[in-house]
């Protein structure tokens, strides 16, 4: 029976370590092309862990192209191509395949890989193949597949409270895609802002469009009203129900002025980014903009990196009816960039209840996780040179340390121990911030037994 040794497992998930021994044996052929692996029931038993670690595991595996699966007989190692191993007198594996230097990353957003439900969705993508032929041939509409669309609808009036129509609905492969549609289609004369700090990248996917992008400060409500007046911004994008990386909610006044401000001018739009709205730690979720436009000036963008996982590459926007009709004449050529399988899986998952659950799992999941996280800090050796801030905010929090270093060599010194950090003063854009001496701290990505690293990261700056 096929063994690993869990000693040597640190910070890291049961899964995802038998995952990492299972594949470097495959690549290193100390399991060969076509041979069985043990089933996961008696795997599980020899090795001491859960079917569900086995079958994440496994998971994982067949997703890569590392192995494969026999209806009753089994899973086995696949062929890969020619390549060159380890200590043959060539050139060493490629960097995909060697140890990587240890990084703790403090910055990223990405979902833990744990946290995607691997059984449910190989168990829905089975039942599709097997059910839905038919419609897995059939080319998927400009604006996405109608199960999911109508799915999305239902969804939004459930947890959101928006009523619309699956017509004003608009899947594509990430919101950058969708980005890039919007600007087709409200014009390359209008002047583009977002909110200044801000998500940076936003900022240069706009630039790299050629289309004139202005970044507007904030104020303790959101958007500085003023400095938006006196711009010549035409489409402002914001994420009023929780902004990165501040955490400000815009409160129901500022929204009102800024609804009235679109108002203003029939160029006018306003893009709601809704981008991780599912996680908020306190309270119930913020009433959406769209949900009090009256006059047809709000575009609403959602995505499911942050609830699911990035990787899958699905997003949304909800149009406005005017819009939604433009966008069917102007742009109704072009092919939808998400795979039909994908889209009806997640029909299927949101439908099905799935979707629902998944979502409460993580949310108590994050909350006890920023909960243990805090409490390792406040509870720490350097609480009194730290300040905790907008730790409402998500799946991210604010951390201030007192220091005379720069942000400059805050992120030099972590980066030397191993650590990853995004400064906040790194979140401006055209880099004209001073130095805020505070870490943006995300928590999405990180295990239950590497909670205790910030303390060390901590040591490390001050």
């Amino acid at each position: 029976m096929l063994t690993y040794s869990f000693a040597e497992i640190g910070s890291d998930t049961l899964y995802h370590y038998l995952y990492e021994c299972i594949k470097k044996d495959i690549i290193t052929e100390h399991l060969k092309e076509g041979e069985r692996l043990p089933s996961k029931r008696s795997f599980a038993e020899n090795l001491g862990v859960s079917v569900i670690t086995v079958e994440n595991a496994y998971a994982q595996l067949m997703a890569e192209g590392y192995i494969y699966s026999v209806p009753q007989k089994g899973f086995f190692v696949e062929k890969l191509p020619d390549r060159i191993l380890p200590g043959d007198g060539k050139e060493s594996v490629s960097e995909e395949t060697a140890d990587p230097v240890p990084v703790v990353d403090f910055s990223s957003s990405r979902n833990h890989p744990d946290s995607f439900p691997f059984s449910v969705w190989t168990k829905l993508n089975r039942e599709i193949m097997a059910r839905d032929k038919y419609a897995l041939m059939t080319p998927s509409p400009a604006n996405g597949v109608y199960a999911l669309r109508l799915a999305i609808c239902q969804h939004l009036a459930d947890f959101r409270g928006m009523k619309v129509d699956p017509s004003r609905i608009i899947i594509g492969a990430g919101t950058e895609y969708l980005y890039s549609l919007l600007i087709q289609l409200l014009g390359y004369d209008k002047v583009y802002a977002v909110e200044d700090p801000g998500y940076k990248k936003l900022y240069r996917i706009y630039g790299s469009n050629h289309v004139a992008c202005r970044a507007i400060p904030m104020d303790g409500k959101g958007i500085h009203m003023e400095r938006l007046r006196a711009s010549d911004t035409d489409v402002l994008h914001i994420a009023p129900a929780h902004h990165f990386p501040t955490g400000i909610v815009t409160p129901i006044g500022r929204r009102y002025e800024l609804l009235s401000w679109a108002a203003g001018s029939e160029r006018r739009y306003i893009i709601e980014d809704d981008f991780d709205s599912e996680f908020r730690m306190v309270g119930k979720s913020i009433p959406m903009l769209q949900s009090i436009d009256v006059q047809e000036k709000v575009i609403y963008m959602n995505t499911f990196s942050k609830s699911l996982t990035a990787t899958i590459r699905i997003s949304y926007m909800v149009l406005p009816p005017h819009l939604a009709v433009r966008f069917h004449e102007k742009l109704g050529f072009y092919a939808c960039t998400v795979s039909t399988f994908e889209q009806l899986t997640l029909a299927e998952f949101i439908a099905g209840g799935y979707y629902e659950r998944h979502i409460n799992r993580m949310r108590t999941y994050y909350k006890n996780l920023q909960k243990r996280l805090l409490e390792t800090v406040r509870n720490g050796p350097y609480a009194s040179r730290v300040r905790i801030a907008e730790e409402e905010a998500g799946l991210h929090f604010l951390l201030t340390v007192d220091t005379c270093l720069t942000d400059e060599e805050i992120t030099k010194k972590a980066m030397e121990g191993g650590y990853r950090v995004l400064m906040l003063s790194e979140c401006y854009m055209e880099d004209k911030a001073p130095d805020t001496h505070t870490l943006v701290i995300n928590f999405s990505g990180m295990s239950e037994n590497g909670l205790d690293r910030i303390n060390d990261l901590l040591r490390r700056i001050l």
